[in-house]
């Protein structure tokens, strides 16, 4: 999971959250989206690389539909094709342990710069 600063400038890696079931995910994203305030939830969707909906992205797509009934903060999907390859490219080129930072968080934080970039502004 990644956050952006309150202006909606930079996202930056928060946590890994790893659960057995999906109520136990869905209970730890929204305990971070009230406790940080989060405006907006976008979440990276696993599309193939011809751009079809693998099994994986569709697993994807009924947990936030879970997790959409559970909250009142928009829910949005971005295309998140390489962005691991892409962090973990970054994390060699800044000579970080990999223990340090998990290649998923700046996955995330990755695909929440992007939307950032893409110049949408936080809801706060």
């Amino acid at each position: 999971m990644a956050l952006s600063d309150p202006g909606g400038i930079l996202a930056s890696p928060f946590t890994i959250i790893d659960c057995e079931d999906d109520m136990a995910g869905i209970d730890a994203i929204i305990d971070i989206v009230e406790r940080q305030e989060v405006g907006q939830i976008i979440v990276g969707l696993p599309i193939s690389m011809d751009g079809s909906l693998s099994e994986q992205a569709e697993k994807v797509k009924a947990f936030t539909r879970k997790l959409s009934g559970h909250t009142e903060v928009p829910v949005e999907f971005r295309d998140e094709r390489l962005t691991t390859v892409e962090a973990r490219h970054l994390m060699h080129e800044v000579k970080r342990a990999r223990k340090k930072v998990r290649d998923d968080a700046v996955a995330a934080a990755l695909i929440l710069q992007r939307y950032l970039d893409e110049g949408h502004e936080p809801n706060l």
